[in-house]
């Protein structure tokens, strides 16, 4: 059986900062920000972070497909919230996957995303079920620096293992070099960047190749071969200059996405093989890098069975899926780059009983609630007592899942008194399609749009609450407009 990519799915935030916007705050301050503000770049939202971009991810990834055969799941990123805490295992959970599998965090270079590509690869191998590969990415940016116009935030996952893949993994070449171009030290928020053309001319343009060169023979694969080259930099040109080096043709260099997106860093070469895919044919041979003290090479070849995956989101759905953000103030605010006052409502102690968190991990992570055996009627939470008037069985409930059921809006509220972070606080009641009801909090409302009742709304992952006094984040499933059954909507008002 083949080696590679069973299926791909993508995440990017819907907010879109425009690069103008930087550029007209701090111009006057550092004016080669002028040249860098074309464009726009993906921010997430202040309840969203590595690992719950990582979820919207594989969660695209897994569209139809058999959640309980997946063996293990890898993450990788270099912002992960959790120093200590295994930040693949809250992705498996809210996943609602077996426990019965191993998971592990892959971090600290901007090459983690392709190295952990290969890893995961080499242990598909080996296996019978297939794993699930995840590179997430947030990275703070100072003000007024060249990383907050080019950087932005994204999440790609791909299922790796042996079947009918629609990418055939060809090989793989590794070079390692401690070719230090940036680097955020224990403790630091921030990346210190070292000078560009230090990066391209001994970086990029002496390492990259020789690993190219290297995959390339290590593969018996001709350059003329390759129809799509990935390489994840925002820096221009020099994408196009590696692939005349490789005798690449100049079509096959992909659109590394800075126009629209911005580099996702050890997410970003996942996120470019993700959106190569999605227009890929069978034949198409794919040469994805990774770059981050020496460089990653990998080659795909993709099969007939592309033509058979199931539609998803992926990159280009989120691309799609964009509300241009022009508020430069509510970017730094709910980033935490200035210091604001959040009222007296804001000072509440979260700490949050870990004993109580673990009793409540199905309700809060895997969003499990309960069907009763007796009559059927499903309930969020779950309870030892049916909801149902006509029933009332006791002890009669079993497990059933409400993460990816369709629902809709029943009643809402725009809360300005409550503190939010991005006030005004929405949040109301769902009515979920099959039953069941949850009071939830809103996420991604767009200001521009009006919710009614009626609208269709699905669930999302995200951070619920932050104790800042303790760096412990609590995770929820959060409610937001789905845009893309709201065709299906009925024109009622809210009353």
């Amino acid at each position: 059986m083949d080696l590679g990519i069973l299926a791909f799915g993508g995440y990017l935030p819907q907010s879109r900062l425009q690069r103008a916007e930087i550029s007209k705050m701090h111009g006057w301050y550092n004016p080669g920000l002028k040249g860098l503000a074309k464009g726009e770049r993906t921010i997430a939202n202040w309840d969203e972070d590595a690992i719950t971009m990582a979820v919207e991810a594989a969660r695209d990834c897994l569209t139809g497909l058999d959640r309980s055969e997946i063996s293990a799941v890898f993450m990788a990123s270099t912002s992960f919230p959790f120093d200590d805490r295994q930040n693949a295992g809250v992705v498996a959970e809210a996943l609602n996957l077996k426990s019965q599998l191993m998971t592990l965090d892959l971090a600290a270079s901007q090459r983690a995303g392709s190295s952990g590509l290969s890893v995961a690869l080499q242990a598909a191998s080996g296996a019978e079920e297939p794993i699930l590969f995840a590179a997430s990415e947030q990275r703070k940016t100072k003000a007024a620096s060249p990383q907050e116009m080019t950087y932005g935030d994204g999440a790609a996952a791909v299922l790796v293992g042996k079947g009918d893949v629609v990418a055939r993994f060809i090989g793989a070449h590794t070079v390692s070099a401690d070719f230090v171009d940036h680097f955020r030290g224990a403790g630091h928020a921030y990346d210190y960047a070292w000078e560009e053309r230090w990066l391209r001319d001994e970086g990029y343009l002496k390492i990259v190749p020789e690993a190219i060169t290297a995959v390339l023979e290590k593969t018996g694969t001709a350059a003329s071969d390759v129809t799509t080259f990935c390489f994840p930099a925002a820096m221009k040109r020099v994408a196009s200059m590696l692939a005349s080096k490789a005798g690449f043709a100049d079509e096959a260099v992909a659109d590394n996405l800075q126009a629209t997106c911005g580099e996702a860093g050890a997410a970003h070469p996942v996120i470019m093989l993700v959106h190569a895919l999605e227009t890929a044919r069978p034949g198409d041979k794919i040469l994805v890098t990774g770059f981050g003290q020496g460089c990653d090479a990998l080659i795909f070849e993709v099969t007939d069975a592309i033509e058979k995956l199931a539609p998803r989101t992926a990159v280009s759905g989120h691309l799609a899926r964009r509300r241009a953000d022009t508020n430069y103030a509510r970017f730094l605010t709910v980033n935490g780059l200035v210091t604001v006052e959040e009222g007296i409502r804001a000072e509440v102690d979260k700490q949050t009983g870990l004993s109580t968190h673990y009793r409540n991990l199905d309700m809060a992570q895997r969003m499990i609630g309960g069907c009763c055996s007796e009559c059927g009627t499903l309930q969020f939470p779950k309870s030892n007592v049916c909801v149902n008037p006509n029933c009332g069985a006791i002890g009669a409930q079993e497990d059933h899942a409400f993460a990816d059921k369709k629902a809709r809006l029943n009643s809402f509220t725009a809360d300005r008194l409550t503190f939010s972070p991005d006030p005004p606080a929405y949040y109301g009641m769902i009515q979920f399609e099959d039953g069941g009801r949850l009071m939830a909090d809103f996420t991604d409302v767009d200001p521009d749009q009006e919710l009614a009742v009626g609208m269709p709304m699905k669930l999302m992952f995200r951070v619920k609450d932050y104790d800042r006094n303790r760096g412990f984040r609590r995770y929820f499933w959060k409610a937001t407009p789905d845009n893309d059954d709201q065709a299906s909507a009925p024109a009622e008002a809210a009353e």
